[in-house]
């Protein structure tokens, strides 16, 4: 399940792009619009900017601003930093470690399709399909 902060990363994202014009984005106005609570922003913003997303400046016309065009993010490079890995169970995550059961598990063939199904849709999304 994704939570509300890999929904919010996305709905900063969204914002950028659309204000991208704009220069430098305060982060007080992005929670505005968003409806937001500034200080959850600032996590979530952390991470953006962490990962090169999104860079930030400080000061007098200071804010934050898209690392690239909005063309070239996908949504699920987004959730993916934000949320970790979008694994469906716990024995496929990236970091999991090799499960004595795989090679009898009956189910284990529904969550590698099932996984695959969800990475590749949220990958094949770009940021400007959600403008």
């Amino acid at each position: 399940m994704i939570s509300t902060k890999g929904r919010y990363a996305l709905r900063v994202m969204i914002d950028l792009a659309e204000h991208a014009e704009d220069g430098a984005v305060p982060l007080k106005d992005i929670a505005e619009r968003q409806e937001i609570s500034k200080k959850y922003l600032e996590i979530i913003v952390k991470d953006l900017v962490k990962g090169g997303l999104v860079k930030g400046s400080s000061g007098k016309g200071g804010g934050y601003r898209l690392c690239r065009g909005a063309e070239e993010y996908n949504v699920g490079e987004i959730i993916e930093l934000t949320e970790g890995s979008l694994a469906s169970v716990a024995c496929l995550a990236d970091t999991a470690e090799k499960c004595p059961r795989a090679n009898v598990c009956k189910t284990l063939p529904l969550w590698i399709e099932a996984d695959k199904l969800m990475r590749d849709f949220l990958y094949s999304k770009k940021l400007t399909e959600l403008l």
